[in-house]
């Protein structure tokens, strides 16, 4: 089941965001003080590519002062956008049947969006 999510989010949509975080990555990591807000996009860019079958969990012991400033920082420049985006279409999907499969996807990458210092993929 979660191969043929993964393809049917491929093709409605996840490559093309998948593109967008790398492209968002890519130009951040061109400075120095954006490389940690840029390795975050590489992060969130390989889990929005196949992102049935995986899950988000905060690293235990590592959520420290740094964390929560960059978090903080990530919250003021466009992290509350990013986030509100995906509770719009995850809202958006959870309206029909089919779409609620793919509704909590777009909500687990809320929820990586919005804070990603301090949490994993697994």
């Amino acid at each position: 089941m979660n191969l043929i999510g993964n393809i049917l989010w491929l093709i409605f949509g996840g490559f093309v965001t998948f593109l967008q975080y790398m492209v968002s990555g890519l130009l951040l990591c061109v400075t120095i003080i954006g490389i940690p807000f840029g390795l975050q996009c590489f992060k969130i860019g390989f889990f929005t590519l196949l992102p049935f079958g995986r899950q988000v969990r905060e690293v235990p012991g590592q959520t420290g002062c740094l964390s929560t400033i960059f978090n903080i920082i990530w919250i003021f420049l466009g992290g509350i956008w990013i986030a509100l985006t995906h509770l719009g279409f995850g809202l958006l999907l959870a309206i029909t049947i089919i779409g609620i499969p793919f509704a909590r996807q777009h909500f687990k990458l809320m929820s990586l969006s919005f804070t990603p210092f301090g949490k994993e993929i697994y």
